[in-house]
């Protein structure tokens, strides 16, 4: 049978993702679609088990609520590796907000405040969360107010990348502030991610024709550059629908 051992009823393989296989099938009958895609119609479970086991396959129930239950023919090792290569690959391609963070004291004085205000701009222009943070010492913790004229001057500063998503509140000895970048700002860093990506396609496109690249290792960086700007792109049609409906800043 192909060289695989014969399961059948004496497969005692732990199913992943609640899916049973083979003999954990316990219904008397299930609808069966073959290993082609064939609709087999509806068997005895075990006749099923035997169809499977004679192409050297896994009886894999696929619809458990359906009635009957249905069930593919299909090779379930090769199925679930199949499944953990594509959950590889979002991870990898997965777009991901930072949370960077930026200290103040009630007092900062005028020049380390633009250049900390500087630091936040940068942030919020590559996409990403900032988390504003006022440190207060000894009594400076009984005039609160000083921290949030602090906070208010960053938001002043930044209003056109972003907006409030979490208003002052302490944290023991901490006054903290999240600002998160409006749509456009974020389909604005997801855009130049995409020329950037684009560019280094072009790069090594320029040096496979100039022979310094192989051609197969050339076709699978492309490929995999070629992913990443597919979901680049789904990104930014997200921030397209997030436009139309901005969130106001709380004051």
């Amino acid at each position: 049978m192909n060289g695989r051992p014969d399961r059948g009823r004496d497969d005692r393989r732990r199913p992943q993702d609640r899916l049973r296989i083979n003999n954990r099938i316990r219904v008397p009958e299930v609808r069966v679609i073959g290993d082609d895609g064939e609709q087999l119609g509806v068997l005895a479970t075990h006749e099923a088990l035997r169809a499977a086991e004679a192409k050297g396959l896994d009886l894999v129930e696929i619809s458990p609520r359906a009635f009957p239950p249905v069930c593919r023919i299909m090779d379930y090792g090769k199925y679930k590796y199949e499944q953990a290569k594509k959950k590889q690959q979002a991870r990898k391609h997965a777009s991901t907000v930072e949370i960077k963070e930026i200290k103040f004291r009630p007092k900062t004085e005028e020049h380390d405040m633009d250049f900390k205000v500087k630091h936040v701009r940068r942030f919020l222009e590559e996409g990403n969360k900032v988390r504003l943070v006022i440190v207060f010492r000894g009594r400076e913790i009984t005039h609160p107010q000083t921290g949030v004229n602090v906070l208010n001057r960053v938001v002043e500063a930044t209003a056109d990348l972003c907006t409030v998503e979490v208003t002052p509140n302490m944290e023991g000895r901490r006054m903290v502030m999240i600002l998160a970048p409006k749509p456009n700002v974020v389909r604005k860093a997801a855009e130049n991610r995409k020329h950037a990506i684009q560019a280094q396609l072009a790069e090594k496109s320029k040096d496979k024709h100039q022979g310094a690249k192989p051609g197969k290792e050339h076709e699978e960086e492309a490929t995999e550059a070629d992913d990443e700007l597919a979901l680049e792109q789904g990104q930014f049609d997200q921030d397209e629908e997030a436009e139309e409906t901005p969130e106001k800043a709380e004051n």
